[in-house]
C-alpha cells in the first residue's frame, strides 16, 4: 500500500566519496530500496548566501498528534450512527404529495448543510427527480425562497435548470422587485443561488448585485437573530464556495438554535461529524508517522513544515471516510510541494534551481551526482513518494501512470524556475504572462493529477487525454488556487522580495491602486467560478468524485487564503478551524 514505506528514505542516505559511482538502483520506474540509495558529495565550495523566511514552527507537534484518541471509532457508535442514518433515510424516502414537496426540498437541503447528504445520495436523486416531474410546480410558485432552493439544489446535482425561472420576480422596468427586500429567508436563498450561475447568465448576476446589497444594509429585529446569524455566515462566503466539513461544523450548531429543528436529523448529524472526525484522526496519525520516518522536514531547517494544514487541504477535498487513500496520499504530496516550493522560493540559488529541475524532468537517480546535499534530500524523498504510488497503481491496475505524475512535477518546477529568475532579475511580467505560468506553478494541476490515480475508479482513455492536456477542471481550481493565494500572501511575499504576483502585475501594468487591483482580481475568480459550474456538468470526462474533489480545490483555497495565509503563517483562527474540524468532537 502506498503507505507502507519500507524504510527511511534520509536516515539511510550516505556519503560516498566524489568519483565513487552509486550503486545499481531499479529502473527509473521502479522504487528505490531506500537501505541501498548512497549518494554523492559535492565538492568543497564557498556556500551562497541564504535567503530567510523566518517561518513560523510547525505547530502540531507529533507527540500532540499521536496522543489523539479518536473515541468514536468505537463500534457501539458505528452502531448507533447506523441507526440513526436509516432514521433519516425513512424521511428522505417517504412519498410527499404534491403540496408537501417544498418541505421535502427543505429537508434535503438541511441533510446537505448538516453534512449527512454523502450518505444518501441515491435517495435525494430519487427525490429531485420526482421533484422535476412535477416541473409545473417548480416553473409556477411565486415563493422566492422555493424558486431559488430548487434552483440551487438543481444546479448541485447537475440538473439542466434555466435562471429564466427567477423572471417573474422581476418588474417592469427588468429590475428586481422592491418588495422582494421584505422577505429576507427568500433574498437568502437567491443570494445562495446566484453563486451557481454560468458565464453570460446575467440575471443571476444582477440577483448576486441585488441580494448583496440589500442584505448587507438589512436592519433585522432580534428574535430573529438566528436569521441574521445566517445572513452574516453567507456574506463572509457563500455556501457553494465553502467546505463541506466546515460548513457542517457550523450549521450543526446554527440549526441547533432553530425552534424547528429535527432533533433526529440533530443527532445524526453531530454523531456522524464525530464518527469521521475519528476516521480522519486516524489517517493523521498514519501520515504523521510517515512524515518522521521520511525525515525531510528535519533536515530542511529552512523550509514550512505544514503537515497538519497538509492534511487539513485534503480534508476540505474529500472528507469521506471512504477517501483516506486519498488524503494520504494527497498530504504526501502537498507536503513535497511545501518543502521544494520553499527551495525555490527562499533558498536555493538559480544554479541550484536549474539543476533540480533538470533532474526532476528527467527523473533519473544519476540526477542526484550534481545536486547539493539538501535537494539531494529532497529528489530522493520525492523520487521514492512518487515512484511508489506509481507501483501501486501499476499492480493493481496494471498501468504505468509515472509519465502522467512526473510531467506534472516537471511542469510546476519549471514554473517555479520561471518565477525565480523574475524575482532574481527584478523583473514585472505582465499579468497574463503572470497568470499563464501561475496557474501551473500553484500546483493544483499536480495536486488534481495525484487525486485522479489515488480515487481508486476506472480509469478511463479520455480521462487520461484530458489530464494530459490539462484539462478546465484542472485549469480552473488552479486559478482560484493561484488567485486567492497571492491575494492572501502578497504582503508576506513583497517583504521577502518575491515580487511578482497577480495584485502587483495588473497594478504595473495598468497603473491601477492596489484596491482596483483587489477587485478586478475578484471578478477574474467570479469568472472562474463560473466556467467551473459549467465544466462540472457539460461534457466532462471524469467521474463524479473526481469532478467535486476538483472543486472542493477551489474551496479550499478560498477557506485557506481568506483572510491571510493560513498555510504558510497559520493564526489563532486558522489553528481554531483545524481543531474544530479535526481535533475536537460536537457535544452530543
Amino acid at each position: 500500500m502506498l503507505l507502507n514505506s519500507s524504510s527511511s528514505i534520509i536516515s539511510n542516505v550516505h556519503l560516498a566519496k566524489h568519483n565513487e559511482p552509486v550503486e545499481p538502483l531499479i529502473s527509473n520506474h521502479r522504487i528505490i530500496n531506500s537501505s541501498r540509495i548512497r549518494c554523492v558529495a559535492t565538492t568543497t565550495a564557498v556556500v551562497p548566501p541564504r535567503k530567510s523566511a523566518n517561518y513560523q514552527p510547525n505547530l502540531w507537534t507529533f507527540d500532540f498528534l499521536q496522543s489523539l484518541k479518536h473515541h468514536y471509532s468505537d463500534s457501539i457508535y458505528e452502531d448507533l450512527n447506523g441507526n440513526l442514518k436509516e432514521k433519516v433515510r425513512r424521511m428522505i424516502k417517504q412519498k410527499e404529495d404534491n403540496g408537501e414537496i417544498w418541505h421535502k426540498l427543505d429537508l434535503v437541503n438541511d441533510v446537505k448543510r448538516l453534512g449527512l447528504s454523502y450518505h444518501f445520495e441515491k435517495e435525494i436523486e430519487e427525490t429531485l427527480d420526482r421533484f422535476v416531474s412535477s416541473s409545473g410546480k417548480f416553473v409556477n410558485t411565486n415563493n422566492l425562497h422555493e424558486t431559488a432552493l430548487s434552483f440551487r439544489l438543481l444546479r448541485e446535482y447537475g440538473y439542466d435548470v434555466s435562471p429564466d425561472v427567477f423572471e417573474k420576480f422581476k418588474d417592469k422596468k427588468n429590475n428586481f422587485k422592491k418588495s422582494l427586500t421584505k422577505d429576507v429567508k427568500g433574498m437568502l436563498s437567491l443570494y445562495e443561488a446566484s453563486f451557481l450561475g454560468y458565464e453570460g447568465e446575467t440575471i443571476l448576476d444582477e440577483a448576486k448585485s441585488f441580494t448583496t446589497f440589500h442584505l448587507k444594509n438589512l436592519i433585522i429585529n432580534d428574535e430573529n437573530n438566528v436569521l441574521l446569524e445566517q445572513v452574516k455566515h453567507a456574506l463572509e462566503l457563500p455556501l457553494h464556495h465553502r467546505i463541506q466539513r466546515l460548513e457542517a461544523r457550523w450549521y450543526i450548531e446554527a440549526y441547533e438554535k432553530r425552534r424547528d429543528a429535527n432533533r433526529i436529523l440533530l443527532e445524526a448529524a453531530k454523531l456522524d461529524f464525530n464518527v469521521v472526525q475519528s476516521t480522519l484522526q486516524k489517517d493523521l496519525q498514519e501520515i504523521s508517522r510517515w512524515w518522521k520516518q521520511v525525515g525531510v522536514a528535519s533536515k530542511l531547517s529552512f523550509s514550512r513544515d505544514r503537515l497538519m494544514e497538509c492534511f487539513f487541504w485534503t480534508v476540505g477535498m474529500a472528507f469521506e471516510p471512504h477517501f483516506s487513500d486519498l488524503r494520504k496520499g494527497l498530504t504526501k504530496v502537498t507536503s513535497f510541494i511545501t518543502i521544494i516550493d520553499d527551495v525555490y522560493d527562499v533558498y536555493g540559488t538559480l544554479d541550484e534551481l536549474e539543476l533540480f529541475t533538470a533532474a526532476v524532468e528527467s527523473w533519473d537517480i544519476k540526477a542526484v551526482q550534481v545536486l547539493p546535499d539538501y535537494m539531494r534530500i529532497c529528489f530522493l524523498a520525492l523520487y521514492n513518494t512518487v515512484n511508489e504510488l506509481a507501483y501501486d497503481v501499476l499492480y493493481k491496475q496494471g498501468l504505468d501512470i509515472l509519465p502522467y505524475l512526473t510531467r506534472t512535477w516537471s511542469d510546476m518546477l519549471k514554473a517555479f524556475l520561471i518565477e525565480a529568475k523574475w524575482c532574481k532579475e527584478k523583473n514585472i511580467p505582465k499579468f497574463e504572462e503572470y497568470l499563464n505560468n501561475a496557474w501551473v506553478s500553484v500546483s493544483g494541476v499536480v495536486i488534481l493529477t495525484h487525486a485522479y490515480f489515488l480515487l481508486n475508479h476506472n480509469i478511463t482513455k479520455e480521462a487520461l487525454d484530458s489530464l494530459h492536456n490539462y484539462h478546465d477542471l484542472l485549469r480552473g481550481p488552479s486559478t482560484i488556487f493561484r488567485l486567492c493565494n497571492d491575494l492572501g500572501t502578497s504582503k508576506a511575499e513583497l517583504q521577502r522580495g518575491e515580487a511578482a504576483s497577480s495584485i502587483i502585475c495588473y497594478m504595473r501594468e495598468n497603473g491601477a491602486s492596489e484596491k482596483c487591483a483587489h477587485k478586478y482580481i475578484n471578478n477574474v475568480l467570479d469568472e472562474t467560478w463560473k466556467k467551473m459550474n459549467k465544466d462540472r456538468v457539460i461534457n466532462s470526462p471524469f467521474s463524479k468524485s473526481f469532478i467535486e474533489t476538483a472543486m472542493n480545490l477551489g474551496r479550499i483555497s478560498q477557506c485557506t487564503y481568506q483572510y491571510g495565509d493560513a498555510h504558510g503563517a497559520p493564526d489563532a483562527s486558522a489553528k481554531n478551524r483545524i481543531r474544530s474540524l479535526i481535533i475536537e468532537p460536537v457535544s452530543l
